[in-house]
């Protein structure tokens, strides 16, 4: 009797898992294709989006980071650390965005003993730009270089060279979705600079509350200001809201812009001390938002930013 309801048992759970099974993959977890995912996982939500849309169903990506959530001083989960063990593929920003060398992604690499021929920063072929320090601190790398698209397609094409090699029998279709990708990021970085030059000249200074936007700020010749250089533990403090109140009563500085993920309120302070109005809508700089959201992809992204700057310094 006890072998009777075992294989009962056996065979309820084989049938279940064969009408659970979706679309797009197999109850032996190879996709419709009949090929086994790459396992990705990704340091933050931007690399994330990258690698769905170049990997499509080719590929299974974990992220790491998620919205609303510090990219620099993250503490991985027991999940995460179980994903990164696992994984085919690791895909990080680099320059010094998630603490470095010595910062959390690669203590946990070395904790799951993963290869480095694996592990795949997406900015190696980046010019870093840095950060002028200040308060005691050292000087130090900007990581925010995604924010211009151009530094985009950098990081998509290297993404797609690495998924290409990664799954040698899906070559072709990888390097067809990646193509796709990449010229897409490449017509908006021609809409960015075109959108940038329509904008009158005497209007051109980015005002931000952090210092994200200075790689975009350099390509497209745009001048930059901003309470704080990086986030710390003091931003927002009297001396730098003043340094900026005086800025922005020397220059002709049309609008400001608070980020989405900062506190809005050095921002007021500075608007009510120098007069100047707040853009309606929050700018992004260090993520997208939640599946659903607005701005939920990197395309989705960079275009809302570049509609925003583009209206309102156009005003």
């Amino acid at each position: 009797m006890k072998k009777v309801v075992t294989w009962l048992g056996l065979s309820l759970l084989t049938v279940f898992l064969l009408a659970a099974c979706g679309d797009d993959k197999n109850s032996n977890g190879t996709t419709a294709t009949g090929e086994e995912p790459l396992k990705i996982v990704t340091s933050f939500t931007i690399i994330a989006d990258m690698a769905r849309e170049i990997g499509g169903d080719l590929v299974e990506v974990y992220n790491l980071v998620p919205t609303g959530t510090d990219p620099h001083e993250y503490e991985p989960l027991p999940n995460d650390i179980k994903a990164a063990t696992n994984a085919d593929v690791l895909f990080y920003n680099g320059l010094n965005l998630e603490g470095g060398e010595h910062g959390w992604f690669f203590k946990m690499m070395d904790t799951v003993n993963q290869k480095e021929d694996n592990i795949f920063s997406l900015t190696e072929r980046v010019e870093p730009m840095y950060l002028s320090g200040g308060d005691g601190r050292e000087e130090e790398i900007n990581p925010h270089a995604f924010i211009d698209p151009a530094v985009g397609v950098k990081m998509a094409e290297d993404m797609r060279d690495v998924l290409v090699k990664k799954h040698p029998k899906k070559s072709d279709e990888i390097q067809k979705r990646g193509d796709e990708y990449v010229q897409r990021l490449k017509d908006i970085e021609k809409d960015y600079e075109d959108r940038i030059n329509d904008i009158p000249e005497k209007n051109r200074t980015l005002v931000t509350s952090e210092r994200a936007f200075q790689y975009l700020a350099k390509r497209f010749g745009l001048n930059e200001a901003f309470i704080w250089e990086i986030d710390t533990e003091e931003n927002g403090s009297p001396t730098q809201i003043k340094e900026l109140v005086e800025f922005i009563k020397s220059h002709e500085v049309p609008v400001l812009f608070i980020e989405s993920n900062v506190d809005e309120r050095p921002m007021e302070t500075v608007a009510n001390e120098t007069g100047v109005r707040i853009a309606e809508k929050r700018i992004y700089s260090d993520e997208i938002g939640q599946p659903g959201d607005e701005v939920d992809t990197y395309v989705k992204y960079l275009n809302y930013n570049i509609d925003l700057i583009h209206d309102e310094m156009s005003k």
